[in-house]
C-alpha cells in the first residue's frame, strides 16, 4: 500500500478503516509502538488551565455510526487506559471493531477510544496511531494489528516491509506528499536489490520493540567507538524522525565532524555543524554496512542567514524525557537512517533485515540536499527530536522491556 510523507520527512502515514461502515483514518505507522489509536467524537483538547473541543479538522471517530463496535463501559476503570508523551498525554477506553488496512481485515480489533488529549498532539491530517511491534508493549494489553493477521496465517509470509520515501527539499515545510510503500505479508521486490541482511534480535532479548545491536559507526570513513552490550540494543522506529542514542557515544560522533559543538536552547541535545560541511555516516548492525545520505544527517540551518546547520544525531539522554540507564533501548534508529535502506520486520525468527534500494526506490544516487549550497537551507521540521509516539511507548514499557531481559 502506498503510504504518505508528511511535513518533510516527519512522519509517515497510512490510511485504516475501522467500523461497519468503515470510517478512514490516517495514522502514523510505527514500528517503535504496539498500540493502535483514534480519537472519537466527542472528544477534548485540555491543557493546565482548560479544556476545549477537538480541532474539527481531525478526522474522529463516531462510535454511533458502527453497527459493529463493542465499547466498555465508560465508568469502568479497568478500560481506561492513559499514554504519557514527552509533549503530552491521550486517554481513553478500550474498545473493539472490524480494522482493515491493505486489504487485511481484524473483525474484532482492540484498539483505544481517545476521549481527552493534550492540545496539539493531532492535526488535520493525522488522527493516530497504528503500533507495529509486540504485544508485549502495548499500553492497552492489546495484540497489534499486523500480529494478529500472522498470527491467524491472514499473511503470505509473517514479515512487513518499508520504502519510506524521501521528501523534495524544496516542498513545503507543511503537508504531505508521496511517503513510499508499506507493505504487509511479504516484500515488494522492485523496490530492493540484492539479498535481504537479516540480523536476529539481541539473544538476551525477547520481542518487544524491533531491536538490533549496533555494532560500528563511521563518520567521514573514520571508525567511531560504540559502547557495546547492553548500550548498543537499538529500536528499529519508523515513528521516530531522527537518530538518538548515549551521551558519550553522540559526543564521539560529533567530535569527528569539524566546527560541530553542542546545541542549547530549544535543540538542547542536537549537534550544530557548519552548513558546508557534508556529513556522511554509516551504521552497522551485526551484518553489512549501510550509509545515511548527508542530506539526511542535516536538519536545516539553526536559524535564518546562520552559517550553522542542526544535525540529525542526537543525546538521547538530553534530547527527550526517557531516562536513562532504565531498561530502555539505548538507541532509537529513526527514519534519518531508515530513508536509506528498504526494512523488513520478521516475526519468526524475530528479526530486521536491511537492503539497498532499488533504482526504482531512488537508491542508484542522492537526492538534493540541505548542505549550505542546493536545497532550502533554514526549512527545519517543527516535530521534536523523537516522535511523541516512541517517547510514550518508551516510558510507558519500562518495566516490560526489563522483563523481556531476563
Amino acid at each position: 500500500m502506498s503510504i504518505q510523507n508528511q511535513d518533510l520527512d516527519t512522519s509517515y502515514i497510512g490510511t485504516l478503516t475501522i467500523g461497519t461502515p468503515p470510517q478512514s483514518f490516517n495514522l502514523i505507522l510505527d514500528t517503535g509502538s504496539s498500540d493502535l489509536w483514534v480519537p472519537v467524537s466527542p472528544c477534548q483538547e485540555c491543557d493546565n488551565t482548560r479544556c476545549q473541543q477537538c480541532d474539527r479538522s481531525t478526522p474522529l471517530f463516531q462510535p454511533t455510526k458502527s453497527s459493529t463496535l463493542k465499547s466498555s463501559p465508560v465508568n469502568d476503570p479497568a478500560s481506561q487506559v492513559s499514554i504519557s508523551y514527552g509533549s503530552g498525554a491521550v486517554q481513553g477506553s478500550l474498545s473493539s471493531d472490524t480494522v482493515s488496512m491493505g486489504g487485511f481485515t481484524v473483525n474484532s480489533q482492540t484498539f483505544l477510544s481517545v476521549s481527552t488529549l493534550t492540545p496539539g498532539i493531532l492535526d488535520g491530517t493525522v488522527s493516530g496511531i497504528m503500533g507495529l511491534a509486540f504485544d508485549t508493549i502495548a499500553s492497552t494489553g492489546a495484540i497489534p494489528f499486523w500480529q494478529t493477521l500472522a498470527t491467524n496465517n491472514q499473511l503470505s509470509s509473517q514479515e512487513m516491509a518499508f520504502w519510506l520515501q524521501r521528501a523534495d527539499p524544496n516542498g513545503p515545510a507543511q503537508g504531505t506528499s508521496a511517503g513510499g510503500v508499506f507493505t504487509l505479508g511479504g516484500t515488494n521486490s522492485s523496490l530492493f536489490t540484492g539479498e535481504i541482511d537479516f540480523q536476529n534480535m539481541p539473544s538476551n532479548t525477547k520481542p518487544s520493540f524491533w531491536l538490533q545491536t549496533l555494532s560500528a559507526v563511521t563518520v567521514n570513513g573514520q571508525s567511531i567507538p560504540v559502547t557495546p552490550g547492553d548500550s548498543a540494543i537499538s529500536a528499529i522506529d519508523t515513528g521516530t524522525t531522527l537518530i538518538g542514542g548515549p551521551s558519550a557515544d553522540v559526543a564521539a560522533i560529533w567530535a569527528a565532524v569539524p566546527g560541530s559543538a553542542p546545541a542549547t536552547g530549544e535543540n538542547i541535545g542536537s549537534y550544530t555543524f557548519p552548513c558546508k560541511t557534508q556529513v556522511s555516516v554509516t551504521l552497522s548492525f551485526g551484518g553489512k554496512t549501510w550509509p545515511i545520505n548527508p542530506q539526511d544527517m542535516n536538519r536545516g540551518q539553526l536559524s535564518q542567514g546562520s552559517p550553522l546547520c542542526v544535525g540529525s544525531i542526537f543525546d538521547l539522554s538530553a534530547g527527550t524525557n526517557i531516562p536513562p540507564n532504565s531498561g530502555n533501548p539505548s538507541w532509537v534508529v529513526g527514519d534519518t537512517f531508515l530513508k536509506n535502506v528498504y526494512s523488513v520486520y520478521r516475526m519468526n525468527p524475530p528479526s530486521v533485515g536491511f537492503a539497498q534500494l532499488s533504482d526504482a526506490a531512488g537508491g542508484s544516487g542522492s537526492a538534493p540536499g540541505i548542505d549550505g549550497t542546493s536545497g532550502t537551507p533554514g526549512k527545519k521540521s517543527s516535530a521534536s527530536m523523537i516522535s511523541p509516539t516512541s517517547m510514550a511507548v518508551l516510558a510507558s514499557s519500562l518495566v516490560v522491556f526489563i522483563a523481556s531481559l531476563l
